[in-house]
Order: structure tokens, then sequence, then C-alpha cells
């Protein structure tokens, strides 16, 4: 009889030992292909921001296109606001208050010793024409819409806009006279291409 034929068959032992090694290596194998996906996906997400930021620095340096340049700029035919009304518009994102002044609001406005301001300004400093008022939309405390553009809304103490978050007033010329915000609304840069119409931006 040959040696071949005195062999023993492998012990459970030994059976159990192949088997944990064969689960280890797949299991590490398995772990291997999820790390490896895991950084793929961070991969093409950082690349992602890459393309994002690299796209909005050639917008602000580089060339723009025509219709990306069209909407750095809007114009506006004021002639149709009604006096002691108010219009919103939309630039850059951002809402854009109008307010065709009524002489009362425009006489409030002018009497305001600016030295007492928060942010002081002369109201004659921000406006081009006396009758209208061009202003971001946008709270200088934490980025909220003020209230005051629609007829019967509340427009603070100063009859300008209120921001109901956190109590900011605003007067008639876009100023802080109240409240937490620091600064008075931004006045976005802008020109009257006429008598009537003016261009934002």
């Amino acid at each position: 009889m040959s040696r071949a034929a005195h062999r023993h068959p492998p012990s459970r032992r030994t059976r159990g030992v192949a088997l944990l090694t064969m689960l280890l290596v797949t299991a590490l194998v398995a772990l291997l292909a999820t790390t490896l996906l895991t950084q793929q996906a961070r991969l093409l997400s950082l690349a992602g921001q890459v393309d994002r930021y690299s796209t909005r620095k050639a917008l602000v340096l580089g060339d723009p296109a025509a219709d990306t340049l069209a909407l750095a700029s809007i114009e506006v035919d004021v002639s149709k606001i009604a006096e002691g009304q108010s219009i919103t518009l939309k630039w850059r994102g951002k809402p854009v208050f109008i307010r065709h002044r009524t002489a009362a609001e425009i006489a409030e406005a002018e009497k305001v010793i600016s030295a007492d301001l928060r942010d002081p300004e002369e109201d004659t400093a921000r406006v081009q024409k006396p009758e209208y008022l061009v202003v971001l939309g946008v709270c200088t405390h934490l980025g909220c819409v003020p209230l005051g553009q629609k007829v019967g809304e509340v427009r603070g103490e100063y009859d300008g806009w209120f921001c109901p978050c956190h109590g900011s007033h605003y007067d008639s010329s876009g100023r802080i006279r109240k409240g937490p915000a620091p600064t008075n609304l931004e006045v976005p840069p802008y020109s009257f291409l006429s008598d009537a119409v003016i261009r934002i931006g």
C-alpha cells in the first residue's frame, strides 16, 4: 500500500482555521473595497467643489459671458411707481426695495441729525433723487427681509421698514434707528439712465 493511502484527512481544527482564514480574507477585501469607494466619493466631491470655485472665480475675475453679464444689472422704470408706494425686485439673488417717497417722508428723513444715528449718514448721501430711495431689502442684523413694502404692512416706529425677527426699525431713508441691526440698509450701485429709468448694478 502506498504512502498516500496512509495520509489522514484534514482534521476539524485544520478545516476551521482554513475557513476562518477565508472569512478574514473576504472581510479584508470587502473593507478595502469600501475604503476605495469612500475615497473615490470624496475625490469626486472635492473635484466638484474645485469646479464650482473655478466657475465662480471665472465669473468674478474672468471674462463673463453675455448672459451672465446681463444678470449683473437690471433696468427699472420708476415712473410707474405711485407716490408713497414701493416695489421689490431681484438683483443678484437679493431683494431690492425702491420707494417713491412722499414730500413728508423726504422732509422727515432730511431733518434727522445724522450724528445722533448708530450708522451716521445723511439722507442726501443715500439718494440720487430725493423722491426715489433704492436699498437692498436685507436686514443688516441676520439677513432677514424687513416688512414695509406692501400696503398695510408694519413699517416700524420711523415709517420705513421693520424686521420682526429681532425688532430692527429703519426710517424712510433705510437708516437703522432702533433694534440690533448694526448698520443702515445697503444702497446698491445704481444710476439714472433718464428721468424715469434707473439701472441697478
